[in-house]
């Protein structure tokens, strides 16, 4: 028999359920061929600005509460959405909390290292550790955890995006979630498209979908690595993790569909395709969208259905997974600097 997601600990952080919208005036936009567009808020889980990783806290956080931790760390990009979101749930449950962040993006936008996440990392009280251009990351992250134990601190260490089987429970029981409100619109057959990076939001889905196989298919769009294929490996492996957590049964072969072409130059780094998705659904919708992934993430799935990929008598359920604070390291792209 399958677990339930009350079997493990817990410690409550989102706003939930989060709210299911449509987009008509975006679907309008994208022509009379465009299939049904919804959005699910995942911006809106109320964490320290909202995102996706407030549902994976909810269990890495009661896992380390469980654990009898005082202090969570957790690693990440400069501006990372996760390093952001962890430190206010570390804030929120009364642990310390040290980043060990990674300036492995090339951007060189002004305000990229000090405003956006990197801004609120401070104001939520993180001890903040930036690894030095040439350091070895792994030395570095060696010599900040004897550092803290040294000083009696008990450490939960979560990776980057909170993307373990703990965090990706957080998904499997946000595709139920998502599953009963289609139900309730009685939509059939629809699709999930969001943006992938660390593997665990997608890994967490299509473990869910398992569940519920009646659910929506899920789309990952890569916004992170070069090696899709591998990538794909990756979160197929997790995926199955994730499952064999929940006593699930195996998954199908083809149950990881990640969709490459959109990442550009690198991770973190402006498209064209991203600005016109951030503006587009903006102006459409007046939703806020981030230049990492969402933005990237809703480039691929305009693409998708200017390529036809998709039916005009589908729906398409869009996943928000925040980061909205990311804009304001990246306002030079969007007139900013005028």
């Amino acid at each position: 028999m399958a677990k339930s997601f009350a079997d493990f600990p817990r410690f409550p952080l989102a706003h939930l359920p989060t709210p299911l919208g449509e987009m008509k005036r975006l679907r309008e936009a994208l022509g009379d061929d465009a299939p049904r567009l919804f959005i699910k808020r995942d911006d809106c889980t109320g964490l320290g600005g909202g995102g996706n990783k407030t549902r994976k806290l909810e269990f890495i956080v009661g896992a380390a509460l469980a654990d009898e931790a005082d202090t969570i760390v957790t690693t990440g990009a400069l501006q990372s959405n996760h390093a952001r979101q962890t430190a206010a749930a570390a804030a929120a449950a009364g642990l310390d909390c040290v980043l060990v962040l990674m300036d492995m993006v090339s951007y060189q936008g002004a305000a990229y290292r000090r405003s956006g996440n990197r801004l609120l990392d401070d104001i939520f009280g993180a001890d903040v550790r930036i690894i030095p251009p040439g350091a070895d990351a792994t030395t570095f992250f060696k010599t900040v955890l004897s550092e803290l134990d040294a000083k009696g601190a008990k450490t939960y260490f979560t990776p980057a995006g909170g993307s373990t089987v703990t965090g990706s429970l957080g998904y499997a029981a946000a595709y139920l979630e998502l599953a009963d409100q289609l139900d309730a619109l009685s939509i059939k057959g629809a699709r999930l498209v969001h943006a992938s990076s660390s593997g665990g939001t997608q890994a967490g889905l299509v473990a869910g979908r398992l569940i519920r196989p009646d659910g929506p298919l899920v789309h990952g769009i890569n916004v992170y690595r070069k090696d899709t294929d591998k990538m794909r490996d990756d979160i197929t492996r997790l995926a199955a993790d994730t499952a064999a957590r929940l006593d699930l049964g195996a998954l199908a072969d083809d149950a990881v569909i990640l969709e490459d072409g959109f990442l550009g130059e690198a991770y973190g780094v402006p498209t064209a395709g991203m600005v016109e998705a951030v503006e587009m659904v903006a102006r459409a919708e007046g939703i806020l969208l981030d230049p990492v992934y969402t933005g990237k993430g809703m480039a691929g799935l305009i693409a998708l259905i200017r390529q036809e990929r998709f039916k005009a008598d589908e729906t398409i359920v869009f996943l928000h997974t925040g980061g909205m604070p990311g804009l304001f390291a990246y306002d030079e792209e969007f007139g900013g600097s005028r």
